[in-house]
């Protein structure tokens, strides 16, 4: 069992005060003291007994704090954080600003498994998953430097469905109003499309918004930039996105990056449209970043014009991302906390 207080929801806190014999309402203490005011140790959680202090690390219960390594700022607003595990593994996590609104793309994965073309981090070895105390300990870390995080985005390294349990507890410990209270709509879980994992979301009784990579209109095309769409092609992975929707009610976002003369022609974006119909949805196109070894290159801003033209003109609601934090290697597909890629 995991004895980072950190990692527990607030049911789970009120069950471990009541097996160690005390009163529930101070497992609210404990979850407050963790995540709005970034208790680094259970010494800090002054509203407890100091009997039960000790008691709780007596029993081997602890408080993890990710380390921060190094916090660079692009000239455009956005701050890479690259954190220490307590392991000694990195990850990043990338602020990103609006105004005063403050975005964070959090980590779910040390590495990752999925291999697509066009992102960094599919080029380092997956070395383990995050623990939902890590993911969450992100947005702690990040409010005490830059202030209120208002969006949580699971887009950083690691694909989050193969975390599936750690991220979804994570979304509960920050949408709880004892903690983070960030807005279950104010969350979004960004997927490379798999399937199963999406038809699981659906029956939770949370569901933060939903994102999903695309990328191509085509299987043959999105097998030769995102190998995950050999096991879940995409008949199989659309139908899942109905049925989400229809029992959700929600919009998703598709997302889409654009490849110079790889899935950025015009006739790929009315292909792309036919896949929309039927869907409540919006689309994100991203300007490709390099990253050093990418053989691949962005579109032209004049091709991603043209391609986003398509999709508008067929009154599918889409917006154009382009580069944020591309100075620091902090845009999107660009993370690798200093691990060197696979050969």
């Amino acid at each position: 069992m995991n004895k980072d207080l950190k990692d527990k929801t607030l049911d789970e806190l009120e069950r471990l005060v009541m097996d160690l014999g005390q009163k529930n309402y101070l497992a609210r203490y404990i979850f407050s003291f963790l995540h709005t005011k970034n208790a680094r140790t259970i010494a800090d959680i002054t509203p407890l007994s100091k009997a039960f202090r000790e008691k709780l690390g007596g029993q081997g219960y602890f408080v993890s704090q990710l380390k921060t390594l190094d916090c660079p700022a692009d000239p455009d607003g956005s701050r890479k954080y690259l954190f220490e595990l307590a392991d000694g593994e990195r990850i990043e996590a990338v602020l990103l600003r609006d105004g005063d609104r403050r975005t964070l793309c959090v980590s779910t994965q040390v590495g990752c498994a999925m291999g697509c073309a066009f992102c960094a981090t599919g080029r380092i070895e997956l070395r383990r998953n995050l623990t939902a105390g890590e993911i969450a300990d992100q947005v702690n870390q990040a409010e005490a430097d830059a202030g209120k995080i208002h969006n949580v985005v699971y887009m950083g390294m690691g694909e989050p469905f193969e975390n599936y349990e750690a991220v979804l507890k994570s979304v509960r410990i920050l949408n709880d109003a004892s903690g983070k209270n960030i807005g279950i709509r104010h969350i979004t879980i960004s997927t490379c499309g798999m399937a199963p994992a999406i038809a699981r979301l659906a029956k939770e009784d949370v569901h933060p918004r939903l994102a999903i990579s695309l990328n191509a209109p085509s299987d043959s095309l999105r097998t030769r930039i995102m190998p995950v769409a050999r096991k879940y092609p995409l008949a199989e992975l659309l139908e899942a996105i109905r049925a989400y929707q229809a029992r959700t009610q929600q919009r998703v976002t598709f997302e889409y990056v654009l490849i110079d003369r790889l899935n950025d022609s015009t006739a790929h974006a009315r292909q792309f449209v036919m896949l929309l119909r039927g869907f409540s949805c919006n689309v994100n196109l991203i300007e490709h970043n390099p990253y050093p070894g990418c053989a691949l290159a962005g579109s032209s801003r004049d091709r991603i014009a043209r391609f986003a033209s398509v999709l508008k003109d067929a009154g599918v609601e889409t917006v154009t991302r382009f580069k944020l934090g591309h100075h620091i290697q902090a845009a999107c597909g660009q993370l690798q906390a200093g691990y060197e890629p696979r050969r």
